[in-house]
């Protein structure tokens, strides 16, 4: 039990703590919108690697088998819609500075709901092949999971998921700092160009 523990807890952070395009995405969007929508996000992140978890531990190495043909798809998809928020991002921002500028007193974009937040973040965590891989190499690297019984499943399952969501709510936590200090009109339009331009750079890198 205590092993099918510390297995999850690795395998969560050794997934959620690098930090990427989905990382620096949230870290963005908590410190332009709020913190109860940051964590949402963060939540949908964990609940996708939870998924992949959950999956790992009961395909095996059908799996890997099965996503090996697909990982080049999920790559170019995955850039291309971390490709689109950062220039998304990078408009909007644009926009509303100009627009606060020229206009005292206008009403900003609406940022996205917790509910569409948490929804993006898990369909593009879902997408990124990183997270495929990683969990893939995981079911083939190790044969401990095909002889565990299924309470040590889901311990695995629960601390991979437990992990993640703490790194994440961390990520979250920052950006809501974040947010907070660079209250200014200037301040926030370069705090979102810088995370939109190192989002793309990151993007554009995936599929080699």
């Amino acid at each position: 039990m205590t092993g099918a523990l510390v297995a999850g807890l690795v395998a969560g952070y050794g997934i959620a703590v690098p930090v990427g395009a989905v990382a620096t995405y949230l870290v963005s969007l908590t410190a332009r919108t709020s913190l109860r929508t940051g964590v949402c996000a963060a939540l949908g992140v964990a609940i996708a690697d939870g998924l992949y978890a959950l999956v790992a531990t009961l395909g095996g190495a059908a799996l890997a088998a099965a996503l090996r043909p697909v990982l080049v798809p999920l790559r170019w998809a995955c850039a291309l819609v971390l490709a689109i928020l950062a220039v998304r991002g990078a408009v909007t921002a644009v926009r509303h500075h100009r627009a606060q500028r020229l206009t005292t007193g206008s009403t900003p974009p609406s940022p996205p709901s917790p509910a569409r937040a948490c929804l993006t973040l898990l369909g593009i965590t879902l997408l990124n092949p990183t997270t495929v891989i990683y969990f893939a190499a995981l079911v083939l690297g190790t044969r401990a999971t095909d002889a565990a019984s299924p309470l040590e499943q889901g311990v695995f399952v629960l601390a991979a998921f437990a992990a993640s969501a703490s790194w994440q709510l961390l990520l979250a936590a920052g950006g809501a700092l974040l947010g907070r200090v660079l209250t200014g009109r200037r301040g926030r339009l370069v705090t979102a160009l810088v995370s939109s331009g190192v989002i793309l750079t990151l993007a554009v890198r995936i599929p080699m």
